[in-house]
């Protein structure tokens, strides 16, 4: 049976959409565990989201290095095995052969570029027959920007870009021609993507759901546990200092302090709401070039007991980014499509579980995150 859903990576070369790409095929074949499916669980399954056979994955790039190229790359860094990499080749060359020119910004305008990935968009879903198009951005970080009137309101938006501005960033870009085209948007990233709010309005107005933003793989998922337990148990967090160490493409952006704004930002949200009261504490990214696609995190837990007794908790996580990252793209892409299927729009907060800043609300825990995930998963999936 032909795939009904189209998977559409900006950034369809990365570490994250090529680990999901290699990943979505070897599933497929049988060739792997489906070890860090959540959609697998049968609590998200009761959703009745697409399988991961039904996908049919396309992207955009500005990267030249083909997907076989970049899986060999990804298999010597240990992310995968080399075997499993030649046993998707094929596969990974037809996806590869839909992988379209991204967009650079110094090429064509921002409307000339909007439409020209709207048309890669209705192309796609034309070409293959497929029922909707699920659009991730899984693209480099971007910097924080200023809300300006254009990023506001949609209609002062549009005026702008039909007078050959460019007042959006990269990210949002893309989600801006995705929607026009009818797809819903995943932002995996901190980057604006479909945050800002003439998007918000965009998406509301054309009736589509999107969701975001920046997937919670690591650290952060382990603060969304345990700072609960503090609370819970009325212990006094006094400090909370988390170090990040990782390489590969996102460490390299990240070493960029103004980019890294971005990523310290959405990774510290959360943390307070949690606890109940501000935390001190610094939170550092480091860019280390030798750890490739690997992360480390070390935090240390000050905490105050009872008659005032200090102590502390220390943990370090080691994880492999990709391999964290890209089970979530395949649950995300599936989740979202069975929400365009049954009509929901607007933000989808109950995908809060996935991410460090999830928009539409919902609390930042993950035990809460994971009962709003079940509630919306069961809702869904009795609608036809």
């Amino acid at each position: 049976m032909a795939p009904k859903t189209g998977l559409w990576f900006i950034g369809a070369r990365g570490s994250v959409a090529t680990t999901a790409t290699v990943g979505a095929l070897a599933l497929t074949a049988g060739l792997t565990r489906r070890t860090g499916c959540v959609t697998d669980l049968a609590e998200v399954a009761a959703a009745r989201p697409p399988a991961v056979a039904d996908l049919l994955i396309g992207g955009h790039d500005v990267a030249c290095d083909t997907l076989p190229k970049r899986a060999e790359a990804l298999a010597g860094g240990g992310v995968f095995g080399i075997e499993l990499a030649r046993a998707v080749h094929d596969g990974l060359t037809q996806v590869d052969s839909r992988i379209r020119h991204g967009v650079t910004g110094e090429e064509e305008t921002q409307r000339d570029a909007i439409e020209r990935v709207s048309r890669d968009l209705a192309g796609f879903r034309a070409a293959h027959a497929l029922d909707h198009v699920i659009v991730i951005d899984v693209a480099t970080t971007e910097p924080p920007i200023e809300l300006t009137p254009e990023l506001s309101d949609l209609d002062t938006l549009e005026r702008a870009l039909a007078a050959g501005e460019s007042p959006l960033p990269l990210s949002s870009l893309y989600a801006y021609a995705a929607l026009r085209a009818g797809c819903p948007v995943v932002a995996f990233t901190p980057s604006p993507g479909p945050r800002l709010p003439a998007l918000a309005q965009l998406a509301e107005r054309v009736g589509l759901p999107w969701a975001g933003s920046d997937g919670k793989t690591g650290e952060t998922l382990v603060k969304s546990a345990l700072a609960p337990m503090f609370a819970t148990r009325a212990l006094r967090v006094r400090s909370w200092a988390s170090y990040n160490l990782l390489g590969g493409g996102d460490g390299r952006a990240l070493a960029d302090p103004v980019t890294a704004t971005s990523k310290t930002a959405s990774k510290g949200k959360g943390l307070t709401e949690m606890l109940g009261e501000p935390v001190d504490g610094p939170l550092h990214i480091d860019y280390v070039d030798d750890l490739g696609d690997w992360k480390t995190a070390w935090d240390m837990v000050s905490f105050e007991g009872f008659l005032g007794t200090k102590m502390s908790m220390q943990f370090t996580w080691q994880g492999c980014d990709s391999a964290l990252a890209a089970p979530l793209v395949l649950d995300l892409a599936r989740l979202v499509a069975r929400a365009r299927q049954v009509g929901e729009s607007g933000p989808l907060g109950a995908l809060g579980f996935f991410f460090k800043d999830p928009a539409g609300g919902g609390g930042h825990d993950l035990a809460g995150q994971w009962r709003a995930l079940v509630e919306w998963c069961q809702r869904i999936g009795g609608d036809r």
